[in-house]
């Protein structure tokens, strides 16, 4: 210690503190200091505004992906892919129909008035070529981009006119050789079974593989679509929320530095954003449910309806080509069951499987009897459609499909047993007759598939025009919306950050 020459205090000596003299504040403490005062306050208020002016505009952006995808969803399911695929599905009925009518054709024989009449199943014939070929070209456009697929349509494009070959070729023997119905001279059956066999193992095994890989393609876009449309509320909720928090702490604020009860712009603006926010996530979750009844509602049971129509058309061929080719009559007796089983699959009492055709005649007809039970017991293309009763008028159409159904089984038995004694030709009437035949109940059956199928697509169709209806305007609402925040924010701290100029 040393004392000065004036005698004053004594003085510590030692080395200088880090950073200068001991008389200097830390940095921090100066630039906190200057936070305090007025040019401070403006940085604050700028940084608030930033911030506020930043969570608008990820609003908008989360609010714009969000809507973009909802538009994308319904652009794939509603007027893209969904209504190839439903066109698609139509491939497999329309070629089932053909070889259905050629075999009545051909069990016509010689007495063309017999039932709806010739010049009737040819007609039929021909439009139902007409809708293959434009079902066709709705899978070449699906399958666009996939070499299989499009290699599978051109096969099945190629095969048509293999099998057109020999259905006119069959046609014409058919015609000279002038037999009485149920009674074809054996060259008209070779020719058949070589078209028939053509068309029942070769080209409707292909045109269902490729409704099933075009069903593939729309589930997947679903799935990803409708999960995105899923999340969209929550981010617009979290994005909607950051706005309004940081708007209130710019208004909360305002309100302590320079003592005004509220800012009119701001609170404008806060307002506006919950707003927004709630019709954007109000508006998001519609699409999503949306969305999801055009495709599970309406897609999907349109898909699966036209299968089990287009099947049950093979079922009905089964029986004229039973008729018509007795030596393969097993053969088609057991296509005839298994595709029964497709279209409707019954469990018995303890689960019990029918192992024949009587046995699940009568499956079916307890069904019909127990209009509640069937629950659980059935599988299939009708099955899975009986297993869900959603929509309006559902369940009474779902029952007159299942009640057409069973009595087109019915016929059938029927048939059946007049050819099993021996009385052919009757056996061809009762197929093909008027009132009562076999193919009056089919004709039956097949009207409440349509209508029950009309139903789904009535769905399908009002489901789509209410997801184009909710997202329609927001490309212009969201934009001026968001550009009116900003200018109320602005408009909001402009007069308090003159104050400091």
């Amino acid at each position: 210690m040393t004392t000065g020459a004036t005698g004053g205090a004594a003085v510590a000596e030692g080395p200088a503190p880090p950073g200068g003299s001991i008389d200097r504040p830390p940095r921090r403490r100066c630039i906190l200091r200057r936070l305090r005062g007025p040019y401070g306050t403006r940085v604050r208020i700028w940084l608030l505004t930033c911030l506020c002016l930043a969570s608008v505009g990820a609003l908008f952006s989360v609010t714009s992906v969000a809507i973009s995808q909802a538009r994308e969803g319904f652009q794939v399911i509603g007027h893209g892919a969904g209504p190839k695929v439903a066109a698609t599905a139509d491939l497999y009925f329309a070629l089932s129909d053909m070889d259905a009518q050629v075999a009545n054709i051909l069990l016509m024989g010689d007495e063309h008035a017999l039932g709806s009449g010739r010049e009737a199943s040819v007609r039929r014939y021909e439009q139902r070529r007409d809708d293959a070929n434009a079902a066709l070209l709705h899978a070449a456009q699906l399958a666009e981009g996939d070499a299989a697929e499009q290699r599978t349509v051109r096969e099945v494009l190629n095969g048509m006119g293999d099998y057109e070959q020999l259905v006119a070729e069959a046609r014409l023997l058919n015609d000279e050789a002038g037999t009485g119905p149920g009674e074809p001279a054996a060259s008209v059956v070779d020719r058949y079974r070589q078209a028939t066999d053509l068309m029942r193992l070769e080209l409707l095994p292909k045109a269902y593989n490729l409704t099933l890989e075009s069903g593939a393609t729309v589930r997947g876009a679903y799935e990803e679509r409708r999960s995105d449309i899923r999340l969209g509320p929550v981010w617009v909720a979290v994005s909607g929320t950051l706005a309004v928090v940081s708007l209130i702490a710019l208004q909360l604020f305002l309100r302590a530095r320079f003592r005004r009860s509220y800012n009119p712009a701001l609170a404008a603006a806060t307002a506006g954003v919950l707003a927004l926010v709630g019709l954007a996530t109000g508006m998001l979750q519609n699409q999503a449910e949306q969305l999801r009844t055009a495709k599970e509602d309406g897609l999907d049971s349109v898909i699966a309806l036209s299968r089990a129509q287009a099947i049950s058309t093979g079922m009905n061929a089964d029986q004229s080509r039973w008729l018509l080719d007795p030596e393969r009559a097993d053969t088609y007796a057991q296509s005839y069951f298994e595709d029964a089983q497709t279209v409707l699959y019954v469990e018995g009492p303890g689960g019990v499987v029918p192992g024949d055709l009587d046995a699940y005649d009568a499956e079916v007809g307890s069904l019909v009897a127990d209009r509640a039970g069937y629950r659980g017991r059935v599988l299939g293309f009708l099955g899975d459609e009986l297993d869900e009763t959603r929509l309006d008028g559902q369940v009474e159409a779902q029952h007159e499909v299942l009640r057409a159904y069973d009595g087109f089984l019915r016929a059938d038995r029927e048939m059946r047993a007049i050819a099993a004694d021996g009385r052919r030709r009757e056996a061809v009437d009762a197929h093909m007759g008027g009132a009562g035949s076999v193919q009056d109940a089919f004709d039956r059956y097949e009207e409440t598939l349509i209508n029950l199928t009309s139903l789904h697509r009535a769905t399908f169709d009002d489901a789509v025009n209410a997801g184009d209806r909710g997202v329609a305007g927001w490309e212009a609402l969201l934009p001026a919306s968001t550009l009116a925040f900003g200018v109320l924010i602005l408009a909001g701290v402009r007069p308090r950050l003159a104050e400091y100029r």
